[in-house]
């Protein structure tokens, strides 16, 4: 098994015929994900890659039966993408773009909580099960099936991990990057439930970093529903206070969100910590052991 993505997803690709979105969608169709259409107002009939274009995602729900969409679209326009596809009652919603106004992100994380609508960023490098599908722009060939699932506020670390984890023979269950700004749609907790039903899944990595509480209260919900083994590691032990840090929640403030107070609170709800990521598969395999 696996969670979010797999071998039933049929993607939708909102801004398909945009450059990022057409050349995304090559990358998705040669790890073998299961794209049914896309979406670009404009250009419905086209196709990109032998995907069938359509003008509406509502139109391209009706004709292919997709089930999760991802969005390449501008800032400017990705709200408005992301309020189509939950009107179109796509369940699952990827969203990659980057800079949309956090005021904007409030409405619409309310808006697809009240309806049951799961979402995955923005501002993500997406979910991959190894094997099934991929649904973003994670690179393909680092991920290798089996029990280690991962959650992660940051992407290039995310591959890092994967990379030494792939190295060592631990493949993956599932790795979801949750997204680097201050407002996202899924948080730690509710992808840690996720892992923690999943019989396939043994062990769980928690990549956090500084900014923000998600990682206390990760811990909290750990201490109190996670049974598996999970193994963390929080960046920005040296980052000075009031200068964000690569992403847009990124960001100590008022002396909260520092990574010591993190990995404290994840330590004591029994987490393993690593200091450097390719301390990772050592600690995994102890855990297993």
């Amino acid at each position: 098994m696996s969670i979010l993505v797999g071998s039933a997803t049929r993607l939708l690709v909102q801004g398909i015929t945009g450059r990022e979105g057409s050349f995304h969608t090559r990358q998705m169709l040669d790890y073998g994900t299961q794209i049914v259409a896309g979406v670009t107002p404009g250009k419905g009939g086209e196709r990109v890659a032998g995907v069938p274009v359509f003008e509406t995602v509502r139109e391209a729900v009706q004709a292919t039966g997709a089930n999760t969409s991802i969005i390449y679209v501008p800032p400017r326009f990705a709200p408005d993408a992301l309020y189509e596809a939950a009107e179109a009652g796509i369940p699952l919603v990827v969203c990659i773009t980057e800079g949309i106004p956090v005021m904007e992100m409030v409405r619409i994380c309310h808006y697809y909580k009240a309806r049951g609508i799961r979402l995955i960023g923005p501002n993500c490098p997406g979910v991959i099960t190894p094997g099934q599908a991929k649904v973003g722009v994670m690179p393909g060939p680092i991920h290798r099936p089996g029990p280690v699932g991962i959650v992660s506020r940051s992407g290039t670390l995310t591959y890092e991990v994967v990379r030494a984890l792939s190295a060592q023979g631990l493949g993956q269950s599932t790795v979801v990057g949750l997204g680097g700004d201050p407002l996202v749609g899924s948080d730690f907790e509710s992808l840690l439930a996720l892992f923690a039903h999943d019989p396939q899944t043994e062990a769980i990595v928690l990549i956090g970093e500084i900014g923000g509480s998600d990682e206390q209260r990760a811990a909290a919900y750990i201490r109190q529903s996670v049974s598996k083994p999970v193994i963390g590691f929080v960046a920005g032990l040296t980052a000075p206070p009031e200068r964000r840090m690569g992403h847009a929640g990124a960001i100590i403030s008022g002396g909260q969100g520092t990574a010591q107070d993190k990995i404290a609170a994840l330590r004591a709800a029994g987490v393993r910590i690593a200091r450097f990521p390719e301390e990772i598969p050592d600690l995994i395999k102890t855990a297993l052991a």
